[in-house]
């Protein structure tokens, strides 16, 4: 099966700093794989490698044609002076959207987003909702979401997974960096671990229970002496 996108020995580094060692990575249809690893572990380089906001300092990136991409960074990407509206209509259009205004309020509604506060006037929620809204357009085949329910109360991470859901149900995939292990435990049916710009472990979320604490302190040691 044709990856949706793949590493091949994709690695990136800023100045003398390797944020990301070269790194074998497939992302097939009909997966959600989580990103674990603490922080400066090289999650979220790997997740703007995969979503093309970067590009790799060594190796290659490869995604299937026509590949619809939906990203939601950590921080903001949108405007801060426009409304949620203005921000989503303005992607939308962006994206080629036949009936921007028609995809805003089914995306308004499925999040319960207010439209017509500034976004930066916005909770820190959200402005994290929007964010995923933004990310939602288009109906990406790919998700790519960086560590998106932090900031969420529990009303909206039933928000943001039941959106993730409608994703894999199109035959589509998820990618996420989380540092809560409830979530890897039941969402992901893979597991990728990583350490100091490494991808030291990838399996099961069970496997990782068992194995990946040993692997991750074993690794940090070797980086260490």
């Amino acid at each position: 099966m044709t990856p949706f996108v793949a590493l091949r020995g994709a690695g990136r580094r800023f100045g003398g700093r390797t944020a990301l060692q070269p790194t074998e990575l497939e992302v097939l249809a009909d997966e959600t794989i989580a990103l674990v690893g603490s922080n400066g572990a090289g999650k979220s380089t790997l997740l703007a490698l995969l979503a093309g906001a970067l590009e790799p300092s060594s190796g290659r990136v490869e995604r299937r044609p026509e590949l619809r991409v939906g990203w939601a960074p950590q921080r903001p990407a949108h405007y801060g002076k426009l409304t949620a509206r203005e921000n989503l209509e303005l992607f939308a259009r962006l994206a080629g959207e036949r009936a921007p205004r028609r995809a805003v309020d089914a995306l308004l509604g499925e999040l319960e987003l207010q439209g017509e506060r500034r976004s930066g006037e916005l909770s820190t929620g959200n402005r994290q909702r929007l964010n995923l809204a933004i990310a939602l357009i288009g109906d990406p085949a790919l998700l790519l979401l960086d560590e998106p329910s932090a900031p969420l109360d529990p009303a909206g991470r039933r928000r943001l997974w039941a959106a993730a859901a409608q994703v894999r149900a199109r035959g589509g995939s998820v990618v996420f960096a989380t540092q809560n292990l409830e979530e890897l435990a039941l969402l992901a049916d893979r597991v990728a671990l990583l350490v100091e710009g490494a991808i030291v472990f990838t399996g099961s979320p069970s496997r990782y229970a068992t194995e990946g604490p040993r692997l991750e302190e074993a690794r940090l040691l070797d980086c260490k002496t």
